[in-house]
C-alpha cells in the first residue's frame, strides 16, 4: 500500500510539474547547485519584468536522462539547457536537438568559448586542478607531482562514471605531451583512487583521509575561505576546463524568451551573476572572485568537443579498466 501511496504521489508530483512547466513563460533544465540556480533565474526575471521561468535542476546526466526520455516521448519541456559541458550539447548539436542561435553578446567572447554555428555559449569557466591538505608534506606545483614517492597511497580524484568535469579532464590532460594516458596508469601504481564526485574529494582531503585530490576549483577556494584546511593549485602544465554552455532546445515553444535567456547569461550583468557566485566568467575583460589568481595567469589546457565526444566511450571504458572502476 506504502509503495501504491508513493508512487501515485509521484505521478501528482510530476502532473504538478508538468502542468506549470506547460503555463510558463520559459522553462530552464540546468545543473548548477540549487542557489546558483535560483540566483540566474532571478537576474533573468529582474532583467525581463513579467516572464514566469521555471526551472529543473540535478546533476548533467540525471537532467540529460529526464530530457531524453522525455524527447522520446515526443513532448520535451525544456527551452533552454545550462548545464556542465560542451560535449554534451556537441552530442545534441550533431543529433538536431539544439536551435541555433547566434546571440550578439558573442563578440565579447573568446572563439573558442561558443559554436561557431550558435548552438552554444559558454557561461563561466570551471577548470580542475590541484586541492591539498595543508598538513600534506609536499606541496605540489605540477600535475606530475602526484606520480611521486611522496604521493603514494594519498591521491584520490573523481570518476568520469560519476562526473562529467572528470572525464573532461581526463581527455584533456590525456592530450598534454608528458602527461597522455601512461599519466593515469602512473598514478594508479603510485596507489591513487579514483571514486565519486567533486564533493567526495574535497570532503575526502579536507578531512586529511587523503592528501591530495583533481577537483573543480571553486569548492576548495570556497572552503579554504570558511577555514578548511586545504589549498588549491593551478598546475603549471594547464588545467582542464568545463564552461557550463547554454543552448536553446529546437522543440522549444518560447524560442523568443529562450534567446532572451542565452542574451542576458552572456552579458556584463548576467556575467557579474555569476561572478558573484564565486565563478571565473567567460567573458573578456570580467574580473575574477576573490582567492582565485588573475585569469591571464590561468593556463587553460584546449580540448576539441566533437573529438571528445567521438572518444567519449573508449575513454570511459580506459578510465575504468585503469582504475579497475566497474560501471
Amino acid at each position: 500500500m506504502k509503495n501504491l501511496l508513493s508512487a501515485f504521489t509521484a505521478l501528482v508530483a510530476f502532473g504538478m510539474i508538468a502542468g506549470a512547466a506547460e503555463a510558463a513563460d520559459l522553462v530552464l533544465y540546468t545543473s548548477q547547485p540549487n542557489e546558483d540556480a535560483q540566483a540566474t533565474v532571478d537576474g533573468f526575471k529582474a532583467a525581463n519584468p513579467g516572464l514566469d521561468v521555471q526551472w529543473v535542476r540535478d546533476g548533467t546526466p540525471q537532467i540529460m536522462a529526464k530530457l531524453n526520455a522525455e524527447i522520446q516521448a515526443g513532448n520535451p519541456a525544456a527551452d533552454v539547457l545550462l548545464i556542465a559541458d560542451t560535449v554534451t550539447l556537441e552530442r545534441m548539436k550533431q543529433a538536431g536537438q539544439l536551435m541555433a542561435y547566434k546571440s550578439p553578446e558573442a563578440a565579447n567572447y573568446d572563439k573558442t568559448l561558443y559554436d561557431a554555428d550558435g548552438f552554444y555559449h559558454s557561461t563561466k569557466l570551471i577548470t580542475t586542478g590541484i586541492i591539498y591538505n595543508t598538513q600534506a608534506a609536499m606541496k605540489p606545483t605540477s600535475w606530475a607531482d602526484l606520480a611521486k614517492p611522496e604521493a603514494k597511497g594519498l591521491v584520490t580524484m573523481p570518476s568520469p562514471l560519476a562526473s562529467g568535469a572528470a572525464l573532461i579532464h581526463a581527455q584533456t590532460l590525456a592530450g598534454v605531451s608528458g602527461l597522455g594516458w601512461d599519466y593515469y596508469k602512473n598514478l594508479k601504481a603510485n596507489g591513487a583512487i579514483a571514486a565519486g564526485g567533486n564533493g567526495a574529494i574535497l570532503k575526502s582531503v579536507a578531512s586529511g583521509e587523503k592528501a591530495y585530490g583533481f577537483v573543480v576549483d571553486y569548492l576548495p577556494i570556497r572552503e579554504k575561505a570558511k577555514g578548511a584546511p586545504v589549498e588549491f593549485v593551478f598546475p603549471k602544465e594547464g588545467v582542464s576546463a568545463v564552461t557550463e554552455p547554454a543552448a536553446i532546445l529546437s522543440s522549444t515553444k518560447h524560442a523568443d524568451n529562450a534567446k532572451k535567456f542565452i542574451d542576458y547569461v552572456l552579458s556584463q550583468k548576467g556575467q557579474e551573476g555569476f561572478l558573484k557566485l564565486g565563478y571565473i566568467p567567460a567573458r573578456n575583460g570580467m574580473a575574477v572572485p576573490p582567492g582565485f589568481p588573475a585569469r591571464e595567469t590561468i593556463k587553460v589546457l584546449p580540448i576539441n568537443a566533437p573529438e571528445a565526444l567521438k572518444n567519449s566511450e573508449k575513454d570511459v571504458k580506459g578510465f575504468a579498466d585503469i582504475f579497475g572502476i566497474k560501471g
